[in-house]
């Protein structure tokens, strides 16, 4: 069974990362690379004008001063002996739908192996309350990832894979789209001596829920898988859009 990695935003010892190491036990080799505290929203950054210090935890478990983007990175360069055949980031403690996907340390993970062309799982489970049951979403990520493996995701897609907590009353699993944006950011605004600092925060701003989408999925008790690709050139623009050049040399020339 090829070697999987396995990191996450919520940090290394988050009660998800554990689950999804106990449910992965037997399936075959794993490494744990996950930053030091928490990283939520840290997205697909990288650390950079800083070291980023590495400590083991155990055999085959490192954490990682950084963001989750940075764990995948110094695990495929420095710690794994080869790559792996899969990485897997979560279980993130909340679900990552819609364009909140753009802000979410647990996909910026993902993300950053596929950059490296290895197939990856972002995996959350959709609770709020403060202690959950990751039970559900750790035995649906290991049948994902056996799957994964014997059947390899295309070239620069990613699963991003979100299961309600209480999953296993339903058991349904659906292929959705990604859901438009289901939140919008607010700010939260605080006075001191100094002046004024903020916290920015979510609030609900659902228009509507396409039937196909992954809150649609979710909304319905279903586990929901989004194939995610990773951003890159618009084709149709370079058709569409190229007049524009010769628009702005007639403007250059004519200043």
């Amino acid at each position: 069974m090829p070697h999987i990695l396995l990191t996450n935003d919520d940090g290394i010892a988050a009660p998800g990362l554990a689950a999804l190491a106990d449910a992965l036990a037997g399936l075959g080799p794993f490494t744990i690379a996950a930053p030091s505290g928490e990283r939520s929203g840290a997205a697909h950054s990288i650390s950079v004008r800083r070291a980023v210090a590495c400590e083991p935890r155990g055999e085959g478990r490192w954490s990682i001063d950084g963001t989750p983007a940075d764990s995948v990175i110094i695990a495929l360069h420095k710690l794994l002996e080869s790559k792996p055949g899969l990485v897997i980031s979560g279980i993130n403690h909340g679900a990552n739908i819609g364009q909140n996907i753009h802000y979410s340390g647990t996909v910026g993970a993902a993300m950053e192996a596929t950059l490296h062309h290895i197939p990856a799982l972002a995996l959350s489970v959709a609770s709020r309350n403060p202690v959950c049951d990751f039970g559900p979403a750790a035995w649906l990520g290991r049948q994902l990832a056996r799957l994964v493996l014997e059947e390899p995701l295309p070239d620069g897609v990613l699963l991003n894979v979100n299961v309600p907590e209480k999953w296993e009353e339903a058991g349904r699993v659906r292929f959705t789209r990604q859901s438009r944006r289901i939140t919008r950011n607010a700010l939260r605004e605080e006075r001191g001596p100094g002046g004024a600092s903020f916290w920015i925060e979510e609030i609900a701003a659902r228009e509507s829920i396409e039937p196909d989408s992954d809150l649609a999925a979710l909304q319905a008790g279903e586990a929901t898988i989004t194939p995610v690709c990773l951003p890159g050139t618009h084709e149709i623009s370079l058709n569409h859009l190229s007049h524009l050049a010769a628009r702005l040399e007639s403007l250059l020339h004519n200043r």
